[in-house]
């Protein structure tokens, strides 16, 4: 029994998360529609859990335990407000001692190997969110596969998808998707994974 860590991100074409500093995984170059909205809603009620950084995870915890009651927002946002508040997390944070929604805190010098062991001990897919725990998984060998949805718009600025590589990143491709506005979503394996 061993889980898959999937980091799941918003991307240019250049593989930019961000544009301006303080976006954290918003901006105006996102093309969000409704039918991509809805593949997030599928693919994130069949990860068996999610593990977030701490500003991923402060800016979930802000709007979508209200959205799933918020009679205003469209069906599917009211829908994925209920997939995360509901889905078991990790935070992974050296500051945070308490978090509500279902979440448990790891965090320390020993965050990393806390993770791996979650990893060899769970099922299914692990959500990713944040590019600083997602390059210190990269590290450690244990990020599994990279779910990339890519936004037609070259940014050429702002923070990368990993906050550094030392050497190449080899991937295989598993599955490819296009949606509405232009947006194409790649799912690849790394090839280096434990």
């Amino acid at each position: 029994m061993t889980a898959r860590f999937v980091y799941w991100m918003n991307v240019s074409l250049d593989l930019r998360i961000e544009h301006e500093d303080g976006e954290h995984g918003g901006g105006e170059w996102l093309r969000i529609g409704e039918d991509l909205h809805r593949e997030f809603n599928a693919r994130a009620g069949r990860m068996t859990q999610l593990v977030q950084g701490r500003i991923v995870y402060d800016i979930m915890a802000s709007f979508w335990p209200a959205a799933r009651d918020d009679t205003d927002l469209p069906d599917y946002l009211r829908e994925y407000g209920a997939i995360w508040t509901d889905a078991p997390k990790v935070l992974v944070s050296r500051t945070r001692t308490a978090a509500d929604h279902n979440t448990r805190i790891v965090g320390g010098p020993d965050a990393i190997a806390d993770l791996a062991a979650l990893r060899a001990s769970a099922d299914g897919d692990i959500g990713v969110g944040g590019a600083t725990l997602a390059t210190a998984l990269l590290e450690a060998h244990l990020l599994d596969e990279l779910l990339l949805f890519t936004h037609p718009v070259v940014l050429n600025t702002g923070r990368p998808l990993f906050d550094r590589l030392e050497r190449p990143l080899q991937l295989d491709l598993l599955e490819q998707q296009s949606f509405a506005r232009g947006v194409v979503m790649h799912r690849y394996a790394v090839r280096d994974a434990r």
